[in-house]
């Protein structure tokens, strides 16, 4: 009983700074806006394209427009972070080990801050658009 007790207690002091407060918040904003940033990205890529496939060509003519490089940078980042912080819920949550726990949301944010890098340099690798499409 001492467990629970314990760690009843030490839940409510962590829920109970600013930086616990922002992320609660961070994921019901990121969560709405994802949902609407989603349903548009396939409304556009699946249902407004006049041929029936999405070939390299079209990606990189998308991609050089630069309103679709931060609208896709946009739900990139944010739905990295938004399924980050979730997992940091579930590894506090589940891994009890102090040393495991600090070494499992290391290397998870380590491989997210690498997955935002590497979408970041491939959403601006492609050249903009001199028209202004």
């Amino acid at each position: 009983m001492a467990i629970k007790t314990r760690n009843f207690n030490e839940a409510r002091q962590q829920a109970s700074t600013n930086i616990e407060l922002i992320w609660w918040v961070f994921m019901r904003v990121s969560g709405v806006l994802l949902v609407f940033l989603v349903l548009g990205h396939i409304y556009r890529n699946n249902i407004v394209i006049s041929n029936t496939s999405i070939d390299y060509d079209y990606v990189a003519t998308r991609f050089s427009q630069p309103l679709v490089k931060v609208y896709d940078l946009v739900m990139l980042v944010l739905a990295l972070l938004h399924g980050t912080n979730g997992l940091r819920y579930v590894i506090d949550d589940y891994v009890h080990h102090d040393g495991w726990r600090n070494f499992i949301k290391f290397a998870l944010y380590f491989v997210v801050a690498v997955l935002i890098a590497t979408g970041t340099m491939l959403l601006f690798s492609f050249p903009f658009d001199k028209v202004g499409g």
